[in-house]
């Protein structure tokens, strides 16, 4: 192995670093045209830098840009980081995609500058630069498109409240409306304020289907760029009245209207109420209402997505901990106060990460503070699922997978006319029914942390203290490859511990790109690799990336999604990584490696290569043995090797250390203080107790106490639960009760003037049934209105027999008048 590698590793020695003039394009030893490249006397990969053997103009034609992201609405300029031009040009072209074309420019410091584009999809952009006019695009570079609402609110103007202006027209809801920008992001004398539009048009789901922003007319011209409009709406011309949902975008009056990818600061798309005709304004809910029907009649000739999507988790615990499949809804977070416009009384939605596969739909999924889930059968605040994911879904640019705007179109403006411009919600709440979770199955977990510890996904527990770089799961059905680097921790004295820990995990699934996680060479924080370039995260926590998305959501955390459905979150717990994997049903009898073979059984977690099993009561040394042999091989490992300690230790040398001698679980000891101070901490957690054994450190034995009990809430959260499926009300009554799992028991009333037959309650059972259906309301056998009846009569009866007793005694009292 290490003879195969020596020609590439000569290659790298044969470069120095340093700096010098820039050489002519197409050069050997140039990178112009060869970003990414490693033949050559030099290299223009990224790994480069750290080994020191870039070619001398590695950064001139392989291009950092600040800032490096913005919204995929375009309009912001960026700035390339070393590349400076001095001498004239025949003009700068940017280049995105190879088909879509902004003009750049060069600033008085030589800077060169780019526009990014108006896009319909969102992720790693690739660029390039022509200097020349068009002639030639040698330098290269990646910008970061954002989808529209994941950007600071900094970079957009601003409509002042919001709300407002997509009611504007409706019944109260009059006089001006404003917007504002900042200033510095559009540095101009004069601004124009446009008014663009978006529709989709063609057939759906062929392939004349297509996407299209329209610069439809100006709010203002010329006016000063003071960061602040207002004015009075009026009714737009018939020929834009098509247009329902779109965006504000301002430019410098010196670009003619509707120039495309120029610089440019953009508001929210939004619901265009306010320049809809006066049909609209004179009666909003007709004019709605029949905006609903028309919605409702497309939508029940549009395929039926529903039947591909997957059913939401039964709990807000499980939504949460299957990170894989589920991640936060921004329009609903817990974690940020639980504003839930569109979905009062939840506290947190969730979004399915993935597009459902033909029609690229969405689920969602909310709940309440109790953890029921909310359901539309029963409430207009219950989840809905989108004929358009709101993420969209690659490859993008086609609808109904545009980011945001597809939701737009056939899930929001829908919402407006039905739920919130006329009362017809209950149209909509039909098409878009809340999933419930009756066939919801939660993935399998499994978790290395610590020493490291490992907890396989049918639950063995192994401790393994290798030094090298192994294979942490293995599954044919999607290609799926995890793999983990573990080295040596330090004792308290300064001395190397005879245990090791986790330093960097890499991922992989089919041709998705590659994701690596490690920590960086300043304690405690971690660092992300794409494909062997180390991120940035200054910008944005989200990315979009192929067969993958990525979320930081800080520091010491990145959350990894594949495709499909597989989850990984990579944390720092103590000195080391800690690590969690989920996997969806379908993965069952489908993995192998150090976390076992899922399959329910763990008698065979401990399977070698060869097939051979190890039996759950081996010894330390056997499975010490288990471990080495899931060492990675170089040539299917996913690592970044961009330092030479790398290279020396985990390249040049086997991937599994054969000289290192750990501590064995089993032979280790503790002083009788030490015994003390480990039981009051670990209690009877024996990863606890043992790395505080093997690191000395009863902080280290905490970090792994923390990650362990993490296991065991999310294992606890995961648990399946029983759902026996919605229940409906009885037809002239309804019911007390909205959780349909196992142990629930709905109560049934019936309305004024009935009766119920049947039983007043029913339990959810755990066979998934209920104890018995819903009851009738019978009209007119109500004990209330019987007994109404026979009292009623009764009091009659009673006050005719008064009446008559006292128109008696009053005739004998005339008769004894009479007498003398």
């Amino acid at each position: 192995m290490k003879l195969a590698l020596l020609p590439w590793v000569l290659l790298l020695l044969a470069t120095v670093p340093g700096s010098g003039p820039r050489p002519t394009a197409g050069a050997q030893d140039s990178c112009s045209l060869h970003c990414g490249d490693r033949n050559g006397p030099c290299s223009c990969h990224p790994t480069c830098s750290g080994l020191g053997t870039c070619c001398l103009d590695f950064q001139n034609f392989c291009l950092e840009v600040s800032p490096s992201s913005g919204s995929m609405m375009g309009g912001k300029d960026f700035v390339v980081q070393h590349l400076k031009w001095f001498s004239s040009t025949d003009g700068v072209i940017c280049r995105f995609k190879e088909s879509i074309q902004t003009l750049g420019h060069v600033d008085s410091l030589g800077q060169v500058h780019c526009i990014s584009p108006l896009l319909y999809e969102s992720g790693r952009i690739p660029f390039n630069i022509s200097m020349d006019n068009g002639r030639s695009f040698p330098y290269a570079g990646t910008w970061l498109a954002v989808h529209p609402y994941k950007v600071s609110e900094t970079e957009k103007s601003q409509l002042v409240n919001e709300t407002r202006w997509q009611y504007y027209g409706t019944p109260g809801i009059t006089g001006n409306l404003s917007l504002t920008w900042n200033t510095s992001r559009l540095p101009t004398q004069a601004v124009t304020i446009e008014l663009w539009g978006y529709e989709e048009t063609g057939k759906p789901y062929s392939e004349n289907w297509t996407a299209e922003w329209s610069c439809l007319y100006t709010l203002a011209t010329n006016i000063p760029n003071s960061g602040f409009f207002t004015f009075t709406p009026k009714p737009a011309s018939p020929d834009y009245q098509r247009w329902k949902v779109g965006a504000l975008r301002i430019i410098d009056s010196k670009n003619y209207l509707g120039k495309k990818d120029v610089l440019a600061l953009w508001t929210n798309d939004h619901a265009l109420a306010w320049h809809l005709g006066n049909d609209f304004r004179e009666d909003s809910v007709a004019w709605a209402r029949a905006q609903c029907l028309a919605w409702e009649a497309l939508e029940d000739q549009l395929p039926n997505f529903l039947k591909e999507l997957p059913d939401c988790p039964c709990t807000l615990a499980q939504a949460r901990a299957d990170s894989g499949r589920y991640f936060t809804d921004y329009g609903c977070d817990i974690e940020h106060g639980s504003v839930c416009t569109y979905h009062p009384g939840a506290v947190h939605c969730v979004r399915s990460v993935q597009a459902s596969p033909q029609y690229a739909s969405g689920q969602q999924c909310c709940y309440t503070a109790a953890g029921t889930q909310l359901l539309t059968a029963d409430s207009t605040s219950g989840s809905t699922p989108d004929r358009g994911h709101d993420w969209g879904s690659p490859p993008y640019r086609t609808p109904p997978r545009v980011p945001s705007m597809s939701h737009w179109l056939y899930d929001v403006i829908s919402f407006y006319y039905c739920c919130l411009w006329a009362p017809e919600c209950s149209r909509y709440m039909r098409r878009r029914p809340s999933s419930d979770c009756r066939n919801y199955r939660p993935p399998h977990l499994a978790s290395v942390f610590g020493d490291p510890h490992f907890v396989t996904f049918d639950g063995t527990n192994l401790t393994f203290n290798g030094r090298g770089e192994y294979v942490l799961l293995e599954a044919v059905l999607t290609d799926l490859r995890v793999q983990a680097r573990a080295q040596p921790g330090m004792m308290t004295n300064g001395s190397q511990a005879r245990g090791t820990g986790l330093t960097a995990v890499a991922v992989q699934e089919g041709n998705s790109d590659v994701v690596e996680v490690r920590l960086a060479k300043r304690s405690g924080v971690l660092e992300v690799l794409l494909n062997q370039e180390v991120l940035s995260f200054a910008e944005q926590s989200w990315m979009d990336l192929k067969g993958l998305f990525l979320s930081v959501a800080a520091e010491d955390k990145v959350s990894i999604m594949l495709s499909s459905g597989a989850g990984l979150e990579v944390s720092i717990q103590g000195p080391f990584l800690s690590v969690a994997i989920l996997l969806p049903d379908k993965f069952l009898t489908h993995t192998r490696g150090l976390l076992g073979t899922l399959n329910n059984d763990p008698t065979d977690d401990f399977t070698l290569r060869s097939g051979q099993v190890l039996p759950l009561n081996a010894s330390a040394q056997e499975l010490f043995q288990f471990g080495a042999d899931w060492a990675v091989h170089n040539t299917s490992s996913l690592f970044t090797y961009d330092s030479w300690f790398l290279i020396n230790n985990f390249v040049y040398q086997p991937k599994h250390d054969p000289t290192f001698e750990p501590l064995f679980p089993d032979k280790t000891t503790l002083s009788p203080s030490q015994a003390e101070e480990a039981a009051k901490l670990c209690g009877n957690d024996h990863f606890c107790i043992f790395d505080v054994a093997a690191t000395g450190s009863l902080s280290v034995g905490n970090a792994t106490l923390v990650a362990h009990q993490l296991h065991q809430q999310r294992m606890q959260s995961l648990q399946p639960v029983m759902s026996c499926g919605w229940l409906a009300p009885p037809a002239n009554g309804h019911k007390e009760g909205l959780r349909y799992l196992v142990g629930s028991t709905v109560h049934f009333h019936c309305n004024s003037g009935f009766s119920l037959a049947g039983a007043e309650t029913s339990t959810c059972q755990a066979d998934g049934t209920w104890s018995t259906p819903t009851p009738e309301c019978q009209l007119g056998r109500s004990y209330t209105v019987l007994l109404s009846i026979i009292f009623g009569g009764l009091a009659v009866v009673l006050l005719v027999s008064i009446i008559y007793v006292l128109l008696r005694r009053k005739g004998n009292m005339n008769m004894w008048s009479l007498q003398p």
